[in-house]
């Protein structure tokens, strides 16, 4: 080996071991200070690795919003409109006889294939309610308290005529199960404005009268979105969220130090690799660990005045819906951008005289508290509630029942936009067919989105080299119930 070849040899050692020795020096001084390896981000980025606080990709936001948040009331099972919403006379005229052919015939039906279609007439009567008059169904009186508040929708028509798929749709905008959620297109859209509690949290009850419909979790989830952006669900009575607590003998001090190291090695990992979940996983550590002392907090609604308490008809975090919608009030405080109660037990294919009564008992008071508890903190105007099912019930009797139905039913709104005290789009005699200004589940997506301030044409996320959106290739804004 002649001189000149050694000396080549020797400079390129001690290149590579200079090189390890800084990359190990780099690893040390990352695990004894992980924000040195954020130095080089932007403010600009919407997600800082030293602050860990996703900020959300549109910035600014497209329009100017009318709301901050979403509260989102999901009655699961499919309420009838026309024993809540939707008022018909004709049909109650025509109880009994059958439904004319030229409604039904060759129309998707659930379980009614084959069988002689009756009509059902409306099983309570209904009663105009404020200086709007709107009809709403004599057992929702704390509803119709505030109906000078509220949007009735009543030409909603969606996709799906079972449960499953049905949800599916309602959340995602499709029934391809896979996709994310609305609220995890929110937060993705808008992030978050708290730094302790997830962007998007999901409580569920149920209650009495109907089939109890079991919900899965894939009606919140992120779909192909990074998973940080799933919903988190709270659970309503005892531990809110499982394994949050710490083990007997570890000390926060001491919880810290674990989540302050594995936060230092999975930073220096995504370092390397940039993957979504990594700074996904950083994240979640860091609000679980920030969790272990909010959510407490959150559930102990013991500060709470014993009026607020009676307004909403709960004596405290017991699971039921009223507790859930004084939470929703407690997260929409904090900062929380999604929240969504659902309620169980809408499937009235059997006694919907008699069962419809028991969920009216447990949502209306709740419902109606959740709006004027927000309005006399004065949120409301910056927050949207939406209440509503995944579909309708059929006008044909099933029984004492109703099937399911798509062609029209009826949701609420209220809060951060809407145009209170009116009534939007109206179906047919029958209550069968949506048939003025008819709002398809796209449309109303792309309305929440719009009074968020987004756009939900430019709100995308490339996939399998597509670029994806809550609305797919649909979707217009519904202008006529703004304010």
């Amino acid at each position: 080996m002649n001189s000149l070849h050694q000396i080549r040899l020797l400079q390129r050692r001690t290149f590579l071991g200079q090189s390890i020795r800084g990359l190990g020096s780099l690893a040390l001084a990352a695990l004894v200070n992980p924000s040195l390896l954020s130095a080089g981000e932007t403010a600009d980025a919407p997600h800082s690795v030293q602050t860990d606080k996703w900020r959300g990709v549109v910035r600014p936001t497209h329009f100017p919003p009318r709301a901050k948040r979403v509260i989102y009331l999901c009655m699961a099972g499919g309420p009838s409109h026309l024993e809540t919403l939707d008022y018909k006379p004709k049909l109650a005229e025509m109880s009994g006889k059958p439904m004319p052919e030229s409604f039904t015939k060759g129309q998707p039906i659930a379980q009614l294939q084959g069988q002689q279609l009756k009509c059902l007439a409306p099983q309570h009567p209904f009663r105009k309610f404020g200086r709007s008059g709107q009809e709403i169904c004599s057992l929702f009186p704390q509803l119709g308290s505030v109906s000078d508040e509220i949007c009735i929708v009543r030409s909603l028509v969606t996709e799906a005529i079972n449960h499953d798929p049905a949800h599916t749709f309602m959340n995602t905008g499709t029934t391809i199960s896979g996709r994310p959620s609305m609220g995890s297109w929110v937060t993705y859209g808008l992030g978050n404005d708290c730094d302790n509690l997830p962007g998007f949290v999901v409580l569920t009850s149920s209650g009495r009268g109907g089939q109890n419909q079991p919900i899965a979790s894939r009606q919140w989830h992120s779909g192909f979105l990074p998973s940080r952006f799933q919903g988190v669900h709270l659970r309503g009575r005892g531990d809110p969220v499982l394994y949050l607590s710490s083990p007997p003998g570890v000390t926060p001090a001491q919880q810290r130090d674990v989540v302050d190291a594995v936060q230092a090695l999975n930073g220096i990992y995504n370092q390397s690799v940039d993957d979504p979940e990594i700074a996904t996983r950083i994240s979640q550590y860091e609000m679980a660990f920030q969790m272990q002392s909010s959510v407490p907090g959150l559930m102990n609604i013991s500060d709470e005045p014993a009026k607020v308490l009676e307004m909403y008809g709960t004596k405290g975090a017991d699971g039921s819906f009223a507790a859930n919608c004084l939470l929703a009030r407690r997260l929409a405080e904090r900062g929380v951008r999604f929240i969504q109660l659902y309620h169980r037990d809408w499937d009235h294919h059997g006694g919907i005289k008699h069962d419809i009564q028991l969920k009216a008992q447990e949502v209306d008071q709740a419902s109606a508290a959740l709006i004027n508890d927000l309005k006399n903190r004065g949120m409301l105007n910056e927050t949207l509630i939406v209440w509503g099912g995944e579909f309708g019930r059929t006008p044909m009797a099933q029984g004492n029942g109703r099937d399911h139905h798509i062609k029209g039913f009826s949701m609420w709104l209220a809060g951060g936009g809407i145009k209170g005290g009116i009534t939007h789009g109206s179906t047919d005699e029958f209550g069968y067919n949506a048939v003025e200004d008819i709002v398809p589940v796209h449309d109303l997506h792309a309305t929440m989105l719009y009074l968020l301030g987004i756009d939900h044409k430019r709100l995308t996320y490339k996939f399998q080299g597509r670029d994806f959106r809550l609305t797919d290739v649909h979707g217009n804004v519904v202008k006529k119930i703004l304010a």
